[in-house]
């Protein structure tokens, strides 16, 4: 297995983890929730990572249940801006170093305001990419402050 900087970033602050790989093409990734069937987990435990834009040179990450959408005005209240857009997707790979389809919340380029879905309090495990497309690591949330500063907040969009 090939360790990323997620991975890294994660066993050098002692978080306890472990992965998970899946088949994937790299220029047509699996969405999360296909990812979570791959790998037989409940879509409900994964988790995807989202870059959002708001005032120039202000990016905010988001990390939300797969089969969930952000909803960007809760995003936006939750980070304190009046708005947020989401990250082109060209803009990705430079800004974290991640593509689209293999970006964590831990181990980007540059530390990011970084918000977890408040879904994922009190959850003993959830999976996260863990930096390449194909591979997920799962982590208990109450550990991850040692390797990620971040907070929780209500910024999934209200089921219909």
């Amino acid at each position: 297995m090939q360790k990323t900087n997620a991975l890294r970033m994660l066993e050098r602050a002692g978080v306890p983890c472990r992965t998970a790989e899946y088949p994937a093409s790299p220029t047509d990734p699996p969405s999360g929730v296909q990812a979570a069937a791959l790998l037989g987990l409940d879509a409900g435990s994964v988790y995807k990572t989202l870059v959002t834009e708001g005032a120039p040179d202000a990016h905010f990450v988001f990390v939300i249940p797969v089969a969930r959408e952000l909803d960007l005005k809760k995003a936006a209240h939750a980070v304190g801006e009046k708005k947020l857009v989401m990250l082109p997707q060209k803009k990705l790979l430079p800004l974290t170093g991640y593509v689209h389809g293999g970006c964590s919340p831990v181990g980007m380029k540059k530390t990011f305001p970084t918000v977890l879905d408040l879904s994922a309090e009190g959850k003993d495990r959830i999976w996260f990419s863990a930096g390449r497309i194909g591979m997920q690591v799962e982590v208990s949330p109450a550990d991850l402050p040692r390797a990620l500063s971040f907070i929780y907040a209500p910024v999934t969009a209200e089921r219909d």
